[in-house]
């Protein structure tokens, strides 16, 4: 069983940022990302990042440019930082990991509340 354990989210201004975090325990120590999802009101889960142990980083085209994953492997924490935030990034945002041979077991966290509006 992993606890991944979200925080940061809030209210923020258009062009603002936040910068969310998940605890990941064990996540550097083994060979499955970690990855951010989000899902608007009404509309369905959609990916938005992925940090792999090696380092490697992917994103979503809509945030691209705007947001950066990365990781602090002494607390065992992937970020998430955001920036330049419109309406359009209000969502839950979820962190997910993998375990098994495969990372075909997920776990995610439960969620925390991104809501952008002046």
């Amino acid at each position: 069983q992993v606890q991944l354990v979200e925080s940061g989210g809030g209210l923020v201004q258009p062009g603002g940022s936040l910068r969310l975090s998940c605890t990941a325990p064990g996540f550097t120590s083994n060979s499955c990302s970690l990855d951010w999802y989000r899902q608007a009101a009404g509309k369905q889960r959609e990916w938005v990042s992925s940090i792999r142990t090696d380092g490697h980083t992917s994103y979503a085209d809509s945030v691209r440019g705007r947001f950066t994953i990365s990781t602090d492997e002494a607390k065992d924490t992937v970020y998430l930082q955001m920036n330049s935030l419109t309406p359009e990034d209000t969502a839950m945002y979820s962190c997910k990991t993998g375990r098994g041979v495969l990372c075909h077991v997920s776990y995610w966290g439960q969620g925390t509340q991104v809501t952008v509006s002046s």
